[in-house]
């Protein structure tokens, strides 16, 4: 899987997880097609993994600074993901160093110098939201720019 897709993965996974109960129900291979399902509510939610490939909408868009918000309140560690690709991705329990990061870029089309990675990493923090937003994500406009 993508860099990208893992952070996808791990945003909406979890939103899927607090939205739909788990209880007595086994968990998605890796390969498994999300589905839909009612949800308390009523409403329609996805379980599963996120999938990788064009754009997909889903009924109910995920929620992706509340989910973010959540695990930033259960984390000890004080970490910034409105404003840093690293603490984003260490939030998510992934990878934040340089090589993941510069991978990430090659994905996400960076045309910028990869030495310079202050520049490289506001970049890649955008593109993320961005993509996130494009791929099912209500994400913040604030972070979108």
């Amino acid at each position: 899987m993508s860099i990208f897709g893992d952070i996808r993965s791990a945003i909406f996974g979890r939103s899927a997880k607090a939205e739909t109960p788990a209880a007595g129900t086994a968990a998605p291979s890796a390969s498994a097609a999300p589905k839909a399902s009612p949800a308390p509510s009523g409403t329609v939610t996805r379980e599963g993994p996120a999938p990788e490939g064009p754009k997909v909408e889903w009924s109910a868009p995920v929620d992706v600074a509340a989910v973010l918000d959540g695990l930033a309140k259960q984390n000890k560690e004080k970490l910034h993901w409105r404003t840093s690709i690293v603490d984003l991705m260490k939030l998510l329990g992934l990878d934040s160093g340089q090589a993941a990061r510069k991978k990430l870029a090659e994905e996400l089309h960076y045309t910028g110098d990869m030495k310079d990675s202050a520049k490289m990493n506001v970049w890649l923090h955008k593109q993320v939201m961005i993509k996130l937003a494009e791929n099912g994500g209500k994400v913040p406009d604030d972070l979108k720019h």
